[in-house]
């Protein structure tokens, strides 16, 4: 794997792009890579397309902008295909996961998406559903990236995780169970 490694995620407003780079780069930072986190949105609201970025490496990362070629990227609604190119920017060799029930096949021909671009499909949302209890595919994606790419070790992704979501959820620890589960079904669940 090639030393920086750049990470698009593509979702709309509330269903947790931004959140889900936050959490995969406090992962990859306790593990001892150097980690950048950002999403890039405007006045945008609730629904509106957003995107959120990661870098990745194990020596200082001195880019400080957009990620325009990134080597995975992340969808979390499969609606926003129809509108996003999400493919752009790409290498041949790229990694492309999306919240689906289709398989890599379907979504690839759909997609049109040529070269050596490995597709990967997990059904974020119904897991969400099962698991959380509503529609957030964002932490069930986090899984699913691992499994496509091994860049991180799981189950230190998910201690961490695990460490941030106990923080912010103190009264709800069905919430941070209901998430940790998603996480892991979805990596046990994706398709290439």
């Amino acid at each position: 794997m090639k030393d920086l490694i750049e990470i698009r995620w593509h979702g709309r407003g509330g269903q947790g792009a931004k959140t889900a780079a936050l959490l995969f780069g406090d992962a990859a930072l306790a593990s001892g890579k150097f980690i950048q986190a950002f999403p890039e949105y405007g006045p945008e609201r609730m629904g509106a397309p957003v995107a959120s970025f990661n870098r990745l490496s194990s020596k200082p990362i001195l880019i400080h902008s957009g990620v325009t070629n990134p080597d995975v990227v992340i969808v979390l609604d499969p609606t926003l295909m129809e509108s996003v190119d999400v493919t752009e920017g790409m290498p041949e060799d790229g990694v492309l996961i999306i919240n689906t029930n289709k398989t890599p096949e379907e979504t690839k021909k759909e997609l049109g998406v040529k070269g050596r671009i490995k597709v990967f499909t997990v059904d974020a949302s119904t897991i969400s559903k099962e698991t959380i209890g509503r529609p957030m595919p964002n932490t069930p994606m986090l899984g699913a990236l691992i499994r496509a790419t091994g860049i991180l070790d799981f189950k230190e992704m998910i201690e961490e995780t695990k460490v941030k979501l106990e923080k912010k959820f103190k009264s709800k620890l069905e919430v941070v169970e209901g998430n940790l589960k998603a996480i892991e079904r979805a990596y046990n669940e994706v398709k290439s």
